[in-house]
């Protein structure tokens, strides 16, 4: 769209993305009038939000008559949007103080991510939470509105805290989680804090800057992020309260391999264990560290075979409830008559073999509580067998 071939522009409804008066501001800007009624000298038609039956009508006959050209409103303001000058604006509203025009720019849908987050930086949360009043609210919303996945689908999150949690747990964008670490209110909510610590996929500057602060908490939840940064992980693996966590947690090479040997039953149950690595721990001949390996997800084929031919009862326990094993070897174990409690636990179990557990009142409970046949039944669209 040129806005410089538009002279005059008339609106039916009302804007969405701008105020009234800050979208008159950005025709005035582009010297577009806004007219009220229908002339040849209209050069667009715009269809807002709210429109009445009688505009609709209008809007409708224009349209079949083909007189003008018409667009959305949404189309429209995305174009202004583009067009704003972001330094102009940012100096315009500092000098001004004017809180309710920020407000109305960080509400808007139609700006970029990146002049939204120099609004955000510019606003006042004065010392309250994100929801303790009306201004803190409505920014709230706006912000988890804007980067929550399918927010369609639950709009309520977004007048919650707990937007902000679920927010940090589907983020993969280290500078969205960056900005939500910045935020003032942050301070009342240390659950999120944490969540944001514990994100595989904040930046390594973040690591740094969460890791300085020297909180306890904060540095356990760092112990869990699978991509700590090196350094960052070894000082926190001479830390005797966090070894164990790094160990267990973190993506491993064959040199962080060597150095965390010594909680080789942490290790057992790290996910991104190589064959090899796998190969290395079970050659220690350690019952703990054998049945760490068969709970873990990301066990070999190798490894499950080494394992079964040790006949420990126990360990096989573990094997048979792990969604790492081979469809075979669950059927055959069903056949047999044996673990079947394993099996019924088996989110990896064949859905035929959890129907007839299903019928046992030994696992019916197990079955229904099973994460794999709560999706086929789902898929299915038929309901809990009763």
């Amino acid at each position: 769209m040129n806005l410089e071939a538009i002279d005059k522009i008339l609106l039916f409804g009302k804007p969405r993305a701008f105020s009234m008066d800050e979208f008159v501001a950005q025709l005035e800007y582009h010297e577009i009038e806004l007219v009220e009624s229908y002339s040849d000298a209209v050069s667009l038609v715009v269809e807002g939000r709210m429109m009445t039956p009688a505009e609709q009508n209008e809007s409708d006959t224009l349209y079949e008559k083909e007189s003008v050209g018409s667009v959305s409103i949404d189309i429209l303001e995305l174009e202004l949007a583009k067009h704003i000058d972001a330094d102009v604006l940012l100096m315009s509203l500092k000098l001004s103080h004017d809180k309710e025009r920020l407000k109305s720019f960080i509400k808007n849908s139609a700006i970029d991510d990146t002049l939204f987050f120099q609004l955000m930086q510019m606003y006042d949360w004065g010392g309250e939470d994100f929801f303790e009043n009306d201004a803190n609210r409505d920014v709230s919303a706006a912000f988890i509105a804007r980067f929550y996945e399918n927010i369609e689908r639950n709009h309520n999150v977004q007048y919650a805290t707990t937007g902000f949690i679920h927010l940090v747990a589907q983020s993969k964008n280290a500078e969205l989680l960056e900005h939500i670490a910045t935020l003032q209110p942050l301070q009342f909510h240390p659950k999120i804090k944490k969540a944001i610590a514990m994100s595989a996929y904040i930046s390594e500057k973040l690591q740094q800057k969460l890791f300085r602060e020297d909180d306890s908490e904060i540095k356990e939840a760092l112990a869990h992020n699978k991509n700590l940064e090196k350094s960052l992980a070894l000082e926190l693996f001479d830390d005797a309260e966090f070894k164990s966590i790094v160990a267990k947690n973190l993506n491993l090479d064959d040199a962080l391999f060597e150095h965390f040997t010594k909680e080789s039953e942490a290790l057992g149950a790290n996910h991104s264990l190589t064959p090899q690595m796998q190969r290395e721990l079970l050659a220690l001949q350690s019952q703990s560290v054998d049945i760490a390996l068969a709970q873990n997800s990301a066990i070999s084929k190798e490894s499950v075979i080494s394992l079964l031919a040790k006949g420990d009862a126990e360990i096989d326990a573990y094997l048979y409830a792990n969604s790492a094993m081979d469809a075979t070897l669950l059927q055959k174990a069903y056949e047999d008559g044996k673990h079947l409690a394993s099996l019924a636990q088996n989110e990896a179990t064949p859905v035929d073999i959890l129907y007839q557990l299903q019928l046992d009142s030994r696992y019916e409970r197990a079955v229904k509580t099973n994460a794999g046949f709560g999706r086929h039944i789902q898929s299915e669209n038929i309901g809990w067998l009763v």
